[in-house]
């Protein structure tokens, strides 16, 4: 797909929704609706995140996928963890693209610091033990993009206050109070966009949902404002 492609109806592929770390499908239902109204048929699922290791969810997804999409051609949109889940699954189904949401494509310095808390490993499960450092993951299908967040602090993340008080996160960076930018950056990237908005709720802000039609329209996202880097 070129940057001037734009797909006629019947080209459309099925666009995978994949949720973040102690989540569910249901923190992506307002994208959906978007992706719908744009005449995109969808597809997402709730996997264990809690309870299994990335691997062990990027395979629990993949069968289901295979069993419910044989043959389709697809599209990833993910957020957080489900970017490294595409990622590990990159070579194994028909993906023609993806965009990852707040992908902690380096790790995350918020797991690495809290990974030995007994409540953080309890929340977050062997997938919190596996964002602490990024491994041999595989790059995501092509062509991709990365949008990464901009608000450090935000009532609707609770983490975000947290990594404030305990300055967890650089103050000279910028971050989505969950993940630094540079945390979400991945070589390869053929377009990458900041969002105004923290990272628990990026893919409800409205300009994140315009970047991802642009993107699945043109493999580039939409020209808002001055939000390229």
């Amino acid at each position: 797909m070129t940057d001037s492609t734009v797909l006629p109806e019947t080209a459309k592929p099925t666009v995978v929704l994949l949720h973040g770390l102690a989540r569910s499908k249901r923190s992506l239902a307002q994208l959906r609706h978007t992706l719908e109204n744009a005449g995109y048929t969808t597809w997402s699922v709730t996997y264990p995140s809690r309870k299994a290791s990335v691997v062990e969810s990027a395979q629990w997804v993949k069968e289901q996928i295979c069993r419910e999409l044989p043959d389709q051609k697809l599209f990833a949109v993910t957020h957080s963890l489900g970017g490294i889940l595409v990622r590990l699954l990159s070579a194994d189904l028909p993906w023609v693209g993806a965009v990852l949401i707040a992908p902690p494509n380096q790790g995350s310095v918020v797991a690495s610091t809290f990974q030995s808390r007994a409540l953080f490993r309890w929340v977050y499960g062997p997938a919190g033990q596996d964002v602490c450092s990024p491994t041999d993951w595989p790059l995501p299908p092509a062509p991709f993009g990365v949008i990464a967040g901009t608000r450090s602090r935000a009532w609707g993340n609770p983490t975000s206050w947290v990594t404030h008080t305990m300055s967890v996160l650089p103050r000279s960076e910028k971050s989505d109070g969950t993940l630094l930018v540079n945390e979400t950056k991945l070589s390869g990237m053929r377009d990458f966009v900041l969002v105004d908005a923290s990272h628990t709720w990026i893919m409800n802000h409205p300009e994140t949902q315009q970047h991802v039609l642009a993107f699945l329209r043109s493999g580039k996202f939409a020209s808002l404002r001055t939000d390229h880097e």
